[in-house]
Parts: C-alpha cells; structure tokens; sequence
C-alpha cells in the first residue's frame, strides 16, 4: 500500500504553530472520541511539549477526560529526572488538563535500569489498553506526535542504527543512544506507520539539513524519512524559519 502525500504546513511563529496545532489536535480528539469513545496519543520530548500546550492546555471545549497518553520514547531515568519526556510533557501539558493520571503511561520507574525489561513492560501495557488479542498485529494510535533531530533522529531511532529494520517488536530497547542518556526504550516503525496520524512539529533553523534531506530529497537514510503511516496521514507543522530551507512548491500555508 503506498503512504498518502505527506502535508507539510508553514506558520510565521512558533506561536503560530501552536495556535494550529491546537485545532489540529483538538479536532483529532474530537473525532476519536466520537467514532470510539477516546483518544489515543504518543507524544515525544525536546520542544514538543511546550510547542504543543501553548494553547491546547487552554481549550475547555477538548474532553481531556477520554484522553490516553503514551510516550513515544522514553530515556532509561526516574520519572522525575530532569531528562525524562514524561516530566517534560507534564510540567507543560498534563498539570493543567484534566487526563485522568491512570491514563497516562509512563515507562515503569522500577525498570528504568533495565531497558529491555522496560520495554517488554511498556509493550503489555500497549497491548492491554489496546486489547489486543492477536486479532491485528499493532495497536492503532489515533495520534503520534514527533520531532526531530539535527542528524534526522526521531524517537529514538537514529541514523544507521539496527533499530531501523526493526519489523516486530511495537517498543524496542536501546543502550547505545548516540545522544545521552545511551539507555531509551522507543516505539518502532511498526507502531509508528500503523497510526491513523502522525505529525511531526519543527520550528527554528536547526533542523535545517535534516528537513532538507527528508522532506526535499526523501533521504530514507534519514529515520525521520522512514515514517509512512501506511493507511493514515502524515503532517508537517513548521513555522517560517524552518520551512525556508525547502521548495515551496511543497508548503501549504493554510490550515
């Protein structure tokens, strides 16, 4: 099956960004909710979080309540730890929203010395929110929400590593992260191409090189180029200073 066209959408500010991503993401949930009864997303670190709740954390009219949040990666810390995604996204997002905190799922802070260990454990807890019963290979995520990196990393799957031709496992253990802290567990292609949607948020120049390869030349070298929802949508939000590397016969600039 060929993935649909990615939709690649500029914005003048990260303000901006954040102001769509809100409508994008409050309409996501709206319609989860609506065909199934609840909202399922994975979130990943760096600026995400904070670029995503500068005004969703504000919508009253989005029913946090049916909301289920995983992560997409997780560094192998405590969860209070200054490098763990899950802090990161509840200083910015989840202390001002009302998800109830049984349906937010963190790595297991028992296992974090662990990765391997950790994953398996991510993974049942995967498999027991989507119930699954061997009657689909991967669960479905209504959402999975990703950035990247200068080197073209998402998650954490990065350049060159053995990860990448991962076909199986939904979340996979690492120890050799290039960028620290080595010890991850992260989703894998599997997952992430199975999702209805995927949208990965880029502001600044620093991804430059990266979104040129990815976006422009469709450098599968690159992880953040592997990702192609098979049967859903892929989206681009980036603000100005982030597209203006590309062609603009590629951008939208509404949404």
């Amino acid at each position: 099956m060929t993935a649909p066209t990615p939709l690649v959408f500029s914005f003048p500010s990260v303000d901006d960004v954040s102001i769509a991503l809100n409508k994008f993401v409050a309409n996501c949930s709206s319609q989860a909710i609506k065909a199934h009864g609840r909202f399922t997303i994975a979130v990943s670190g760096g600026t995400l979080p904070n670029t995503l709740a500068a005004v969703l954390k504000n919508n009253k009219e989005v029913d946090f309540s049916k909301w289920h949040v995983f992560f997409a990666d997780e560094r192998c810390v405590p969860l209070d730890h200054e490098d763990s995604n899950y802090l990161l996204s509840k200083k910015e997002l989840l202390d001002h929203v009302p998800i109830p905190s049984d349906n937010v799922y963190t790595i297991n802070n028992n296992l974090v010395k662990n990765p391997t260990e950790a994953a398996k454990d991510y993974k049942s807890i995967l498999a027991k929110v989507f119930n699954d019963k061997n009657e689909v290979r991967f669960p479905t995520f209504d959402l999975i929400l990703l950035g990247i990196g200068p080197d073209g990393h998402t998650c954490s799957l990065f350049p060159g590593h053995t990860l990448l031709e991962e076909k199986d496992l939904w979340v996979a253990p690492i120890e050799d992260s290039p960028k620290p802290p080595p010890q991850r567990i992260t989703l894998t292609y599997p997952i992430l191409n199975q999702a209805n949607a995927v949208a990965f948020v880029v502001t600044g120049k620093n991804e430059h090189t990266a979104l040129e390869k990815i976006l422009d030349n469709k450098d599968i070298s690159l992880p953040g180029a592997r990702v192609k929802p098979t049967h859903g949508q892929l989206y681009w939000f980036l603000d100005d200073e982030a597209s203006a590397v590309l062609k603009k016969t590629s951008i939208q600039k509404t949404f």
